[in-house]
């Protein structure tokens, strides 16, 4: 069980609460925006990569996608334990600590020698670089902001995809010009350094605050759904029991969370991971799917913008649930249609469908769980969405090898989604529920009253 945080040490003492929503709440956010899009680096490179090293090594699609899979196995462990070094010792030790672990592991999958030295570079960068800069950061945006909490966990969470969106064609011009080793080890050398001079403007703990009820203000003003939804969603956000979240046990609460983050981005690991593989399978070429898979982050970018101003006004789980939702529309529209347009323009409606799925566990994470726990559990959850993305990666080449096509796994990315949208869809249904019951209560008092 996540524990409460240690007292703040003189050196990283927490900041007064009036700088929530303040000025330097918001320089702070762009600090973290810099640090997610090169400390994330690692997790779209390697499949611009990845058919350049299958050539070079001899190896099958299912052997040359496990160096993701170790990378982001190991980013969701190491966002476990960086979640509670940040939440007892603060951030900048722990993003140093992720600098030196990205700078070495892409230059150590530069100079590798095999796939296994390879993935195991790749699982040194998960388990020590990239998972300093995702679910911690997340975490502690999440406490640095009050009314504005939606918007900017999704602009932290965007530096994930603008990774995705920068990255990928320039190590693809690299590959083609000086080839993918030397473009690793450069990799590593300006996104180590940059990680480093950004750490530094990170002593600051978050304000130790109380939070506001699940939604905030305008969550419960405006679910969107009409004038019951409306009633109910301001009585959700009038009483919210973080020791019961969702009236269950925090644990059992926490596992369901997990188990939705694992099947939503198992779904969304066959678009993101392969689709450079698949275009090259369908002769378009590795350039033309690492452009798809630029476009796909880049839309993804306006979704988690999007999802974040949606998410103020109705909430995490809503948001979650029209997330999954359309990420399952947009997986399907990937079976019928395989010409080159189409698939730029699935692309992009997949990477607006999704982008906000994953930063939704984390403003979850913060509106029904106790605040000292938030980087701890946030890491958990993230660290489900991560085990996911590597087995979604892992899985779809897996399947490719034994079909000889994309086919079956697109239907397998569809069934693991269908898992996510019903343990959410079931999640918010008892939110509408209590928040039901307590609007029922509280009208009956009222009429007592009178």
């Amino acid at each position: 069980m996540p524990q409460a945080p240690a007292s703040p040490t003189p050196t990283s003492t927490a900041a007064p609460a009036s700088l929530i929503d303040s000025r330097q709440a918001a320089w702070r956010l762009l600090i973290t925006l810099g640090l997610v899009v090169l400390g994330n680096s690692s997790m779209y490179v390697v499949s611009v990569v990845l058919p350049a090293v299958q050539a070079e090594f001899g190896v099958g699609r299912a052997d040359a996608s496990l160096p993701y899979t170790l990378m982001m196995v190991c980013l969701g462990i190491g966002g476990l334990w960086t979640g509670r070094l940040a939440d007892k010792h603060g951030l900048m030790p722990v993003l140093c600590v992720g600098a030196v672990g990205v700078c070495g592991g892409f230059v150590w999958a530069g100079l590798s020698g095999s796939i296994w030295i390879f993935g195991l570079a790749h699982g040194l960068m998960g388990l020590i670089g990239a998972s300093a800069t995702f679910a911690p950061l997340l975490a502690d945006t999440a406490l640095w902001w009050n009314k504005r909490r939606g918007i900017a966990v999704a602009i932290c969470a965007s530096g994930n995809y603008i990774a995705g969106a920068l990255w990928p064609p320039i190590v693809q011009h690299g590959v083609e010009t000086i080839g993918w080793r030397p473009t690793y080890v450069l990799m590593g050398l300006v996104c180590g350094a940059g990680m480093l001079i950004l750490a530094t403007r990170m002593r600051q703990r978050p304000p130790l605050v109380v939070l506001a009820p699940v939604g905030g203000t305008a969550a419960g003003a405006a679910t969107g759904a009409g004038e019951v939804d409306g009633a109910v969603g301001a009585a959700a956000a009038a009483v919210v029991d973080r020791s019961r979240p969702f009236g269950l046990r925090p644990a059992h609460a926490q596992l369901l969370l997990c188990v939705a983050g694992v099947a939503c981005c198992v779904a969304m690991a066959m678009p993101q991971v392969h689709i450079v593989a698949y275009c090259t399978d369908l002769g378009f070429g590795a350039a033309r799917g690492a452009e798809m898979l630029s476009l796909m982050l880049a839309c993804g970018i306006v979704s988690r913008l999007v999802s974040g101003v949606v998410c103020d006004r109705i909430g995490g789980i809503r948001t979650l649930l029209w997330g999954s939702a359309l990420q399952g529309v947009a997986l399907v529209l990937f079976l019928p249609f395989d010409g080159l347009v189409p698939l730029y323009v699935i692309s992009a409606m997949f990477g607006l469908f999704q982008g906000g799925i994953v930063p939704s566990y984390a403003i979850i994470v913060r509106e029904y769980f106790p605040p000292q726990e938030a980087g701890a559990r946030v890491g958990a959850v993230i660290m489900a969405t991560l085990v996911g993305m590597a087995l979604g990666g892992w899985m779809s080449g897996w399947v490719f090898d034994v079909t000889g096509s994309y086919h079956a796994a697109f239907i397998n990315g569809m069934g693991w989604n269908l898992l996510n949208l019903s343990i959410v869809g079931w999640l918010y249904w008892r939110v509408r529920g209590q928040a039901a019951g307590r609007l029922a209560v509280g009208a009956g008092a009222g009429a007592g009253a009178r």
